[in-house]
């Protein structure tokens, strides 16, 4: 029954790309995910055995709901390149944060140069490591950056990154790039906006070198 719902997924993903008019040649991107976790429920899933609640023993992480549509909005959640940041949200939910590291990576590998693959993995390193920012997540940041210099989402989640390490002045510069990067009319504005404001009201309370 398992292998029968692994097709229907595959075919309800496809028809949604194509009633989405995503780009065929992100078809392929799409199909590589697919195959992944096709591949992982070939070798770790067991289809014969009953269903029953079973205890993982990793921590389920709890949505943070209002980061991930901003992440959307900033990076088009429904391309190719996205498909990998669904599955890698996935394992995240669970507590699996290596595992996300890995669909990311694996991502990668077939995209080198694509801006969400690069921030989502940016964004699970940080995760990955107690919400630091290692060496590791700051070049995937960095990557991101320098493959797309005036898109705000790189600058504004490493500076999220830093927020949520507790590193608030570090974060300022970020989010004011981000903002500058941000053109008056797209949605999301607003958001990093308050954000932005919020920050210096914070880093003003705490009277913290780094703000205007």
């Amino acid at each position: 029954m398992g292998w029968v719902w692994l097709a229907v997924i595959g075919v309800g993903v496809f028809a949604l790309l194509a009633v989405l008019k995503v780009d065929r040649l992100l078809w392929t991107m799409v199909a590589s995910a697919l195959m992944l976790g096709a591949a992982g429920y070939a070798l770790q899933g067991q289809p014969g055995l009953a269903g029953h609640p079973v205890a993982t023993g990793l921590a389920p992480t709890p949505d943070d709901g209002a980061m991930l549509e901003l992440r959307d909005q900033m990076l088009e959640r429904y391309t190719g390149a996205a498909a990998y940041l669904v599955a890698a949200d996935a394992m995240t939910r669970i507590g699996d944060r290596r595992a996300a590291v890995q669909v990311l990576l694996g991502g990668i590998r077939i995209a080198p140069k694509s801006l969400v693959l690069w921030t989502g993995l940016a964004n699970a390193l940080s995760a990955h490591d107690a919400n630091q920012v290692s060496p590791p997540a700051l070049f995937a940041f960095q990557q991101a950056m320098r493959l797309a210099p005036k898109h705000p989402a790189p600058p504004f989640f490493l500076g999220l990154a830093y927020v949520r390490a507790g590193e608030f002045a570090k974060a300022r510069p970020y989010w004011a790039k981000a903002l500058t990067l941000t053109p008056a009319d797209i949605s999301y504005r607003g958001e990093i906006a308050t954000r932005l404001a919020l920050l210096d009201r914070l880093l003003a309370a705490q009277d913290v070198p780094g703000r205007p």
